[in-house]
């Protein structure tokens, strides 16, 4: 493939992932209060569409307070920076196989869509709660400052329930649950692109 054309896939694939991932977030926050969600295959024991919302980064994590959301926020921009300028640099060697830019992209999708989150949905939404579901508000209106807004989540796949032996080192005998963290798109695109290059393009990273 040429290098224009290796250029068109990944800004197109970027842009289809990107509003895929917008799309289901927003439709989840003007749709659904906080905790709200239906069963997923007719089985809520394992998959659930659960909405919930999370400071932090991908499948729930956090730093914590103010300084922590913006730190976090900046440490995003620095990263979807160094990964625009690397997919960038791969293109134009030419010879880079097309599946380590899908995989790149799929990361850099990633990172843009949790950080428009945290970037301006405390700008354009009000706030969610267990009662009442999110409107847009007029721009700047919200329930949050730049840089302060929430990550939409609503993945939730607690496939296996169960109590730890007792042998169990510090938490012997307490309840089990796999897969705890909920998540959403944007985390799925990061976890599928770094998989993805692990498993078929190890091999493109040691070259030059």
């Amino acid at each position: 493939m040429s290098i224009k054309g290796k250029k068109w896939t990944v800004v197109l694939l970027f842009l289809v992932l990107l509003f895929a991932d917008q799309f289901i977030k927003i439709f989840v926050k003007l749709h659904y209060a906080y905790g709200q969600g239906f069963e997923m295959f007719g089985n809520g024991k394992w998959a659930q569409f659960l909405f919930i919302e999370n400071n932090g980064m991908a499948f729930g994590m956090q730093l914590g307070g103010v300084a922590g959301k913006i730190l976090l926020s900046s440490l995003r921009l620095v990263l979807i920076a160094a990964l625009i300028w690397y997919i960038h640099r791969l293109i134009k060697r030419g010879k880079v196989p097309v599946g380590v830019l899908v995989g790149m992209t799929m990361i850099l999708v990633g990172a843009v869509g949790n950080m428009v989150d945290s970037a301006f949905y405390g700008l354009i939404f009000s706030e969610s709660t267990h009662e009442t579901v999110a409107t847009l508000v007029p721009f700047g209106q919200g329930y949050a400052p730049f840089m302060c807004g929430k990550v939409v989540d609503m993945f939730y796949f607690p496939i296996i329930h169960g109590t730890l032996p007792s042998w169990f080192p510090f938490h012997g005998g307490e309840p089990f649950e796999f897969f705890r963290p909920i998540f959403n798109f944007a985390d799925s695109c990061i976890t599928c692109g770094v998989i993805y290059l692990i498993l078929f393009h190890w091999k493109d990273f040691g070259k030059k």
